[in-house]
């Protein structure tokens, strides 16, 4: 998966890169991150509450990686009867996500982290 994390490359080595980032990835439309793969307790996304945690923050000589936390919605779905007013239940999902941002063009991997 690859996107362009512009603001975030444009704040680097700035005080508030981390508030940058976390602003960018949790302003990404779930679709531009690998949440889906990363359920483990429930079935489908509920993106509406994404919280970024920035874990490790790394530079090497053409990219910056930024090793993330994300905590997210997941709901069980197709389990209710047509009749059955009871809302989905959500859980709290949590899955890690490397960022690779290119030091010149921003272009950013995106990478699940695997247990």
């Amino acid at each position: 998966m690859m996107l362009k994390l512009e603001k975030s490359l444009a704040a680097w080595q700035s005080d508030n890169f981390k508030q940058i980032v976390r602003e960018e990835i949790g302003g990404l439309d779930e679709t531009s991150l690998p949440l889906q793969e990363g359920l483990s307790r429930a079935n489908y996304v509920d993106a509406s509450d994404l919280s970024v945690l920035i874990l490790r923050i790394t530079e090497h000589e053409t990219q910056i990686q930024v090793k993330t936390g994300i905590f997210y919605q997941g709901i069980i779905a197709g389990c209710n009867c047509s009749d059955d007013p009871s809302p989905m239940p959500s859980h709290t999902e949590y899955c890690e996500i490397l960022f690779e941002i290119d030091k010149k063009t921003a272009e950013t991997k995106v990478l699940l982290l695997e247990d």
